[in-house]
């Protein structure tokens, strides 16, 4: 099946892109729908997600979040995620659980609950060992990539506790090929999709963040 069927819709892709025109850094997810929504950090000092309303950032669908679930705060120009122990199911950053006070950097993943959010900081300067990917599109993949890329991804949807993307092996067994096969489609995937020279763990999470943030795969296909 075509790649672009996967892709986000026109209206998405131009929704994110006049939010990184702007520089303010957001999070980008998909609500129970399976509807791209994106919320703009702002200058606060501090923001509260969590499942009641009265939260700035409210995911109600989610039944796994705690009421106040977690919180973001900015200082000295940086934002962090705040995880101080109320949050009844945790909080993940790139695959980690969150104690306490935690750096955001571009294409970070995050979970909260089942909610799968990638952060993105248009205006952050790369890292000084790393280029940070900046992908608003998907590009074009095979079908045995989107495969790959699905499988790979597979694990992050609706887990609560902590969950790595899917091994090279399980990938395999899932898509009836060899495991040197799933690293030569994987090898292909972080070159499209720009993924620096980061440690393994971290460059797997990258990829899954971002083909959630560009679209290239929908937390419906999991």
């Amino acid at each position: 099946m075509a790649a672009d069927l996967y892709a986000s819709s026109p209206s998405e892709l131009k929704e994110r892109l006049e939010v990184q025109r702007r520089g303010e850094p957001f999070l980008v997810y998909r609500d129970g729908d399976g509807t791209q929504c994106i919320f703009v950090l702002g200058a606060g000092g501090r923001l509260t997600v969590g499942r009641r309303p009265e939260n700035d950032l409210a995911l109600c669908f989610d039944p796994n979040l705690s009421r106040v679930h977690v919180a973001f705060e900015r200082a000295g120009g940086e934002w962090t995620i705040v995880d101080d122990g109320l949050s009844r199911n945790g909080s993940y950053l790139n695959g980690e659980r969150v104690y306490g006070h935690r750096r955001l950097r571009d294409g970070d993943l995050l979970r909260l609950g089942a909610t799968l959010l990638v952060y993105r900081a248009p205006d952050e300067d790369p890292a000084p060992t790393a280029v940070l990917a900046t992908a608003t599109v998907a590009p074009a993949l095979s079908a045995t990539q989107r495969h790959a890329l699905v499988a790979l991804c597979r694990p992050c949807k609706g887990a609560v506790g902590p969950s790595a993307p899917a091994s090279n092996r399980e990938i395999a067994d899932e898509l009836h090929l060899s495991v040197e096969a799933v690293k030569a489609h994987l090898r292909a995937l972080f070159s499209k999709f720009s993924i620096p020279d980061l440690p393994h763990n971290r460059k797997r999470l990258r990829l899954v963040a971002e083909a959630f943030s560009t679209g290239a795969v929908s937390p419906r296909e999991l």
